[in-house]
């Protein structure tokens, strides 16, 4: 009997040391003292951007000089993705930042899906990525879930995360500390 690999099966593609914990420090220290404001979140046929009850967190607004290094750091793996997923990426979106306090979340949602007709960054995300830029916090795991099985993925430094768009995933409430993410997409 093989055992159950669930990188696998959610289809994770997963870089260790993405960047390393010098960067990492470096960029808290920037995010940190950076102008913040909510996260928004696009639900079809609602109003506004801002759901508490979706996703609770702050998005932090770094120097373009820090967001235009990172998006090359991360279109540098475009190949690799390529590789990994079996699809043509054409670009990535530019890199958010995020901040989860105690009590902050994000329920189980997809980045990417046709349904969505309404936002059309939506329709045309293919690839998520998420870069973990600390690991000293409790909750937060990023939760893959689907009809038959859900897998943990607590935050380690420097970690780089992708999966397909459409692959249904949370954030878990964090407990204590605060969990800080860099995010962006491939189209």
């Amino acid at each position: 009997m093989q055992d159950f690999d669930p990188v696998a099966h959610f289809g994770l593609f997963l870089n260790r040391n993405f960047l390393d914990a010098e960067t990492c420090a470096n960029l808290l220290v920037e995010v940190n003292s950076s102008p913040t404001t909510q996260a928004p979140v696009y639900i079809e046929g609602t109003e506004g951007t801002i759901h508490e009850n979706i996703r609770k967190t702050t998005s932090l607004h770094p120097s373009d000089e820090t967001i235009s290094e990172m998006w090359n750091r991360v279109f540098q793996q475009k190949q690799l993705l390529e590789d990994h997923f079996g699809e043509s990426l054409a670009d990535c979106e530019r890199p958010q930042f995020l901040r989860y306090k105690e009590g902050d979340f994000f329920v189980r949602h997809q980045d990417g899906n046709t349904k969505q007709l309404d936002f059309d960054h939506l329709r045309v995300r293919r690839i998520s990525i998420v870069v973990f830029l600390n690991n000293y916090f409790s909750g937060g795991a990023l939760k893959f879930s689907d009809s038959t099985t859900s897998f943990d993925l607590p935050g380690e430094t420097g970690l780089l995360v992708a999966f397909r768009a459409d692959v249904f995933h949370e954030v878990a409430p964090v407990t204590s500390g605060e969990r800080f993410t860099m995010i962006t997409w491939f189209r």
